[in-house]
């Protein structure tokens, strides 16, 4: 698990294509520390696995459905990632819970720089946009962060960063048609799912018409 923290923006180091699996070797520096085989973390907000580690260099098997899913599949050498090792209970949660499981990788459409300030938006796949309310939690290439604004019709969002998160995380240097990851907030996904099961199912509906015809 993690908070969507982003505790560092690190290199790509190595990049390796086999049959059905890529491999990536990320210079995580001292981050690295204490990080042993099985262990969890995330890049661009996916949950990976140390398969190896040599000198704050650990190495992560991606499997071809995470290719499909992510923008991990899109990296090369030199490339930069956000990094966030899992928590630990007792940890302070800055942002919000999050699993490391992407639920899709959305585009670029639009990129609005300001003084201290950098607004992004990006097209939405349309099956996603229910969990995502405005003001409401979503995690973008693994980095918590608020939704600014919401577009139902054209399927589209926008947060706005801050000068720290600009400066942390890729979310400061991408640009329109690049894809990032997004993970949509879990309570608010259980939620909408629950709300929508229990209003489509046949009991339901009989009960709220015999509340209308006693009402």
């Amino acid at each position: 698990m993690f908070t969507g923290i982003v505790q560092g923006l690190c290199r790509i180091c190595e990049v390796s294509d086999e049959v059905n699996l890529r491999r990536l070797t990320v210079d995580i520096g001292e981050m690295a520390d204490g990080v042993a085989l099985g262990a969890s973390v995330a890049i661009n907000g996916t949950c990976l696995t140390v398969t190896a580690e040599q000198e704050g260099q650990p190495t992560f098997d991606v499997i071809s459905e995470t290719l499909k899913l992510t923008n991990l599949g899109d990296l090369v050498v030199a490339d930069l990632v956000n990094v966030e090792r899992s928590f630990r209970v007792g940890d302070e949660i800055g942002g919000h819970i999050l699993s490391g499981h992407i639920s899709a990788s959305v585009v670029v459409a639009e990129v609005v720089e300001a003084q201290n300030t950098r607004d992004v938006y990006f097209r939405v796949p349309e099956r996603w946009m229910k969990y995502l309310h405005m003001k409401g939690f979503v995690a973008l290439d693994g980095a918590s962060l608020t939704i600014a604004s919401v577009n139902a019709e054209e399927c589209t969002i926008s947060v706005s960063l801050i000068p720290e998160t600009i400066a942390r995380t890729t979310l400061g240097r991408i640009q329109p048609n690049a894809r990032v990851n997004l993970e949509v907030d879990s309570q608010t996904q259980a939620v909408v799912d629950t709300v929508e099961r229990v209003l489509d199912s046949p009991g339901w509906r009989d009960r709220l018409s015999a509340h209308g015809q006693g009402g």
